[in-house]
């Protein structure tokens, strides 16, 4: 066969196949173009002939690590590496990139091959699956944070004073900002109060605010917080930490919805809802007598508990996702995920710091990590163990393994009850069963 003949033949093979095919030579300007990469990068391939391929196909992984370079460079293949490309209209469409050498009849590299795949529908699917698990900017699916999720827009639609109870680090004003944000004060003001970063001389002047003369700096009137959120909600979180003073001001607020600026003597009529935050038991401060139990109840009008994500591992995999979805945005990288020791290792640990530990664990890994996947050396040092430390015997050493004991420990909660079971994990019975059947787990071990 000519080669004129044999060429013509390998553009129609490529041009019949689904994936964008283009090959370069060892300076990565593009050789040839296929029709479906037409078609997914909006270029021709009388456009695209000629130029660098950086310029072509304008991948997110051009401007951290080209895979076309590494593999001219060192010889290796990159396999299904996920990224995002620029198309000629300037939309961003998710890939999945293949590149290997192009070598002549004698075996001598003249350049590379890279294959892409449009994922975009692929995309919408994962995105569709994960709103079932999503409420705003919540992510959970645990049967704790599903309840949550049905529990959120009733308590928007109403006028009561909610206090949200949960450990450091679980999402206090991300619920808050989400019932304030549902309900019909959504137009107005959401302000925030951290009652124990300020101190007491000061925490009095900037809940109800001051007027001029009241101290000796007080040049002008300054409105209070209070008075900023009129029309719209109040958070205060850490009310635990409110000084007996302020939580008499705070309780006349409550019972007659006025206030009384530092110096003033007509008070101030206020339209405010209330949110209220504390990380400790605000019923065992009440019984310790430094919390007074009248403002306790009026505020525990509505109580929510948010519980720590020790409680809910089943969500580490959900917020992984999402996380790594944040970071490639904001860092202009596409990191497919974790490795399966690096996840196993997140499964395992306890998080007293919850959620917000979780984050800025997955932060600190984007910054180390210079491939597609999180790897277990991108961890915190405090959570990489030693093989000293490391207790074998205890800790599962796998994804499987994890896996494994997460649905053992579910089994053994709910007393063997597979329905309980699946319920609590958040998936489907027929599926609970298959995976004990996969991960070798007996009606025995389950409890039954």
């Amino acid at each position: 066969m000519k080669p004129s003949s044999r060429n013509r033949l390998y553009d129609t093979i490529l041009d019949s196949i689904n994936e964008g095919v283009f090959t370069v030579d060892l300076e990565r300007r593009v050789l040839s173009f296929n029709a479906a990469a037409e078609r997914i990068t909006g270029i021709s391939r009388k456009e695209a002939e000629g130029r660098k391929c950086s310029e072509i196909i304008r991948a997110d992984l051009c401007r951290s690590s080209c895979a076309m370079e590494r593999t001219l460079r060192s010889g290796n293949p990159v396999v299904n590496a996920t990224t995002h490309i620029t198309t000629s209209k300037g939309e961003r469409i998710p890939v999945r990139i293949a590149t290997a050498l192009l070598r002549d009849e004698k075996g001598t590299v003249i350049g590379g091959v890279e294959t892409f795949q449009d994922l975009s529908q692929v995309e919408q699917l994962r995105k569709a699956l994960e709103a079932r698990y999503t409420f705003k900017d919540i992510i959970g699916r645990s049967p704790a944070m599903t309840k949550l999720f049905a529990t959120l827009p009733l308590v928007a639609e109403s006028e009561s004073t909610v206090l949200i109870q949960g450990a450091t680090g679980t999402g206090k004003e991300l619920f808050a900002r989400t019932i304030h944000n549902l309900s019909p004060r959504r137009k107005g003001r959401f302000v925030a109060v951290n009652c124990a970063a300020l101190p007491d001389t000061l925490l009095e002047s900037e809940l109800f605010g001051y007027k001029a003369g009241a101290f000796t700096d007080a040049k002008q009137d300054k409105p209070g917080r209070f008075e900023l959120a009129r029309g719209g909600t109040i958070f205060l979180d850490e009310i635990c930490d409110l000084n007996p003073v302020v939580q008499v001001r705070l309780l006349r607020v409550l019972q007659e919805r006025y206030i009384e600026p530092l110096g003033g003597v007509t008070p101030t009529k206020v339209d405010v809802r209330i949110i209220a935050a504390a990380k400790m038991d605000l019923a065992e401060l009440v019984k310790k007598g430094t919390f007074r139990d009248d403002l306790y109840y009026r505020i525990r009008v509505v109580h929510l508990v948010l519980p720590p994500l020790e409680q809910r591992r089943g969500d580490i995999p959900l917020l992984v996702n999402h996380l790594v979805t944040k970071f490639n945005h904001l860092q202009g990288k596409a990191v497919t995920g974790l490795s399966e020791r690096a996840m196993a290792r997140l499964l395992a640990h306890d998080y007293p710091g919850n959620v917000r530990e979780l984050e800025n664990i997955i932060e600190q890994a984007f910054v180390l990590c210079r491939g597609e996947r999180i790897r277990y050396r991108h961890l915190p040092r405090e959570l990489r163990r030693t093989d000293t430390s490391f207790d074998h015997a205890h800790t599962p050493r796998s994804l499987k393994d994890m896996e494994r004991a997460l649905i053992r420990d579910a089994l053994q909660r709910n007393d063997g009850n597979r329905s309980h079971t699946a319920r609590e994990l958040g998936i489907n019975p027929s599926t609970l069963y298959r995976k004990m059947q996969r991960l070798g787990i007996t009606h025995e071990a389950a409890g039954q």
